[in-house]
């Protein structure tokens, strides 16, 4: 344990496996804050560890899940409802509200384009998991009751960390229902999917105007940025700008002409049929402003990357 830790517990917390564990998982500059009202801030976790509210999980890694349940008396609704026995949890003793917290025996990457089947089983997990325990479905899952703030009454069940199989044996995993898609990490699968569905379609477009990769990862960001502003709790710029490089990357260097007829006609083989969206009215595709501009596709594309990196 560090020395910082020892000076600041007292007594039996000190020996707490599970905050140990906690306070190495953090990550160096973890956002904090004592007043939701004051806003919060990011800070060395030496001092992090000192606020009433922590961020729990690294940028783009999950390694925990929790859950808040905003009603009284809620420290054993986990038993109540079937489920394992939590890492911890933190009660607020004015109002018996808590978060519920699992720790995850392997985290996994939530911006990597090869994770996204094991953040699609995760994130129907977790919605399980919050609908059992009527958690709150508007909880950002960003920051929680830090448990080592004598703020809190802490409680301390087992230092288990869970597989996702394991926890997927106690609740009913099925397709998330429409509004947990913008919820949790179900907003990283819904940013992926939604992402990786229109560069699919629209990377050839920027290859034939033969367009640099600046460009192309730069749509691919505009794209899932303007797909965030439609979530009711957007992720952090740091997950969008990790997600588009992911999916920019990925798509840049698999697809091409060859590639693109392969990845329609494997659609159609699974009974999906080929999308026959055309351009949106004021695209570029369909403006053609080189057109009027009296220039080739290639020349305008050339001259827009140009005012781009000036």
């Amino acid at each position: 344990m560090s020395r910082v830790i020892q000076i600041f517990l007292k007594g039996d917390m000190a020996l707490k496996k599970q905050l140990n564990l906690f306070f190495d998982d953090l990550a160096y500059y973890p956002h904090c804050t004592d007043d939701f009202a004051d806003g919060q801030y990011r800070t060395k976790k030496t001092e992090a560890i000192r606020k009433k509210y922590i961020e729990f999980n690294q940028p783009c890694l999950v390694s925990y899940f929790v859950f808040d349940l905003d009603y009284p008396e809620s420290a054993l609704a986990w038993r109540e409802e079937n489920l394992p026995e939590p890492f911890w949890v933190a009660q607020n003793p004015k109002n018996g509200h808590v978060h519920i917290c699992y720790r995850l025996l392997f985290p996994y990457p939530t911006t990597e384009i090869a994770s996204i089947k094991p953040m699609q089983y995760a994130a129907k997990i977790q919605a399980a998991m919050a609908r059992k325990l009527k958690a709150d479905a508007g909880y950002s899952r960003k920051l929680t009751k830090n448990p080592y703030n004598p703020a809190w009454r802490t409680m301390f069940f087992t230092d288990k960390s869970y597989l996702l199989d394991e926890l997927a044996d106690y609740v009913v995993v099925k397709a998330l229902r429409k509004s947990e898609q913008e919820q949790g990490l179900g907003r990283n699968c819904t940013l992926f999917e939604r992402g990786a569905s229109w560069s699919y379609t629209e990377v050839m477009e920027f290859k034939r105007a033969n367009a640099s990769f600046a460009l192309w990862h730069n749509a691919v960001k505009d794209h899932l940025k303007d797909i965030n502003a439609g979530f009711p709790e957007p992720l952090p710029y740091s997950e969008i700008k990790a997600t588009a490089k992911s999916i920019a990357t990925w798509v840049w260097q698999r697809f091409s002409e060859q590639g693109l007829k392969q990845w329609h006609a494997e659609k159609g083989r699974k009974g999906g049929q080929k999308s026959k969206r055309g351009a949106k009215a004021d695209s570029e595709r369909s403006t053609v402003p080189w057109e009027a501009m009296g220039i080739s596709r290639r020349t305008y594309y050339r001259r827009k990357e140009k005012e781009q990196k000036k």
